[in-house]
């Protein structure tokens, strides 16, 4: 018997039949045939894929159920154990009725969705419980990244829809008293456990809503913690302590996510128990272990335009409050203005935080800011303010390898002529990338006696000579 490919092929117009096709092109050909025949077998992907829409869809119809037969207003007194049992019994029900057969996986992660769903935020939920993630970062529905370890690592959690998102976006800033739509695109608001919020939606947000989640951490890295981990040394440590105790004013200076807050926190545990302190922040991170603080939120406005409490007010307020130091949690905007005043007239040992990628151009930018806060100074008088007020600057700085290293520690020695004298005591030092893409480097001192060495032998503090001197090679 012959194959169908055996068969005389028509006459060419010339009349000359085609040559015989070669017997392994035929096999080759006769292979690709019976496979384009062949039904095509789903990828493990697609089916994953397949499930998942699957089990969303389920989820959904589920979803609405349990807000039909759900008491809402019994939610509030619920256990959390009476209510996932409440959750089981109406979804199994509901799962019977749809004819619908779930293995006890499927079932179990259908129940906790569920849960997150009407108690939680939904697929935030178990970002929000993983403590090994720092930042929630959502690009539209179907795109959730996540920093871990100062790496963005994108996850496979996504938003069935923008509805989903907006819906889940809606129940937070609800629940904080705000509202965001159309005409109000964008909210900030803080989450119940002190996480920062921030959301953006369309039509500002073009491709689906934006929302960034900086997790608030219950437990604050200290001093130690933050030595082990190698942000600095114990010879930094040992200087810092001396210069918070001594009450100069500090300024943290860094990038986004450097760990600006953190080095703000810690830096406060040196701060002696029987003083006053106040504290302003934008959203309350700092968790102070002296008795004597004081804590302020500013607030933005209502969507009627009022009820805005600035991060300057509570600082006007603060200096009538008798404080002995004054921390802001950020400056950055006309605020400036009375952080220096408080540091110049007795607050000494206050501190603040600022962006600035080093100690130069964190000055620079109190420059621009007491510029932009409309105050008409020539730049000597503005810069003699800023050299009188400001001690010191501690830049922190988030590496390429996602590491926050305390990269430099500059004092502020006073004013040559226009501009103000800096002297940089310790810094980091890079030597070179290890194979797997980790920063090789080192902490160094300069070589340089601290400007106020006087002033810590005064308080008590004799800071031994050789953490000053670099190591050489």
């Amino acid at each position: 018997m012959f194959s169908r490919y055996q068969k005389s092929a028509p006459a060419k117009p010339n009349g000359k039949a085609p040559p015989p096709m070669p017997a392994q092109k035929r096999a080759a050909t006769t292979a690709t045939m019976a496979a384009k025949k062949a039904p095509a077998k789903a990828a493990p992907a697609d089916k994953e894929r397949k499930r998942k829409e699957r089990l969303g869809e389920i989820k959904l119809e589920l979803h609405k159920r349990l807000l039909e037969n759900l008491n809402l207003a019994a939610l509030e007194h619920a256990t959390e154990t009476d209510l996932k049992a409440e959750i089981q019994s109406i979804s199994a029900e509901a799962l019977q009725e749809l004819g619908v057969v779930l293995n006890k996986d499927e079932r179990a992660t259908l129940h906790q969705d569920l849960f997150d769903e009407v108690m939680g935020l939904g697929p935030l939920e178990p970002l929000l419980k993983d403590e090994t993630v720092n930042d929630i970062l959502v690009n539209g529905p179907q795109q959730i990244f996540v920093e871990r370890a100062g790496k963005l690592q994108l996850t496979d959690i996504t938003f069935k829809d923008e509805k989903h998102l907006l819906r889940i976006i809606d129940k937070i800033v609800t629940a904080v008293g705000r509202r965001v739509d159309e005409s109000n695109p964008y909210v900030d608001a803080r989450l119940q456990d002190g996480s920062r919020f921030n959301a953006m939606v369309p039509p500002i947000a073009v491709d689906g809503s934006l929302v960034s989640i900086r997790k608030f951490k219950k437990d604050k890295l200290g001093i130690k913690d933050l030595v082990n981990f190698g942000a600095f040394t114990d010879e930094m440590a040992l200087y810092l302590e001396a210069a918070v105790a001594c009450r100069l004013n500090v300024i943290v200076s860094g990038g986004t996510g450097s760990g600006k807050t953190t080095t703000l926190n810690a830096l406060s545990s040196f701060i002696d128990d029987a003083e006053r302190i106040l504290t302003i922040e934008d959203t309350a991170e700092l968790q102070l272990q002296q008795t004597h603080v004081g804590r302020m939120e500013s607030r933005p406005p209502n969507v009627e335009g009022k009820g805005e409490v600035s991060p300057r007010d509570c600082l006007k307020n603060a200096l009538r409050m008798r404080p002995d130091r004054i921390i802001v949690g950020e400056t950055r905007g006309e605020e400036v203005i009375d952080m220096l005043q408080a540091m110049n007239t007795g607050h000494d040992g206050s501190m603040t935080t600022i962006h600035a990628n080093s100690a130069r151009d964190g000055i620079s930018r109190l420059e621009n800011m007491i510029a932009m806060a409309g105050i008409e100074m020539p730049l000597k008088a503005v810069r003699s303010q800023i050299a009188s007020a400001v001690n010191l600057i501690v830049q922190a700085s988030r590496l390429q390898d996602g590491s926050r290293r305390m990269t430099s520690i500059t004092e502020i020695t006073g004013m040559e002529g226009e501009v103000i004298s800096m002297q940089e005591v310790f810094r980091y030092e890079r030597l070179g990338l290890a194979p797997d893409g980790k920063i090789i480097g080192r902490f160094n001192a300069t070589g340089v006696r601290s400007h106020y060495s006087d002033r810590f032998r005064q308080w008590g503090y004799n800071l031994p000579a050789e953490i000053f001197e670099p190591v050489e090679g």
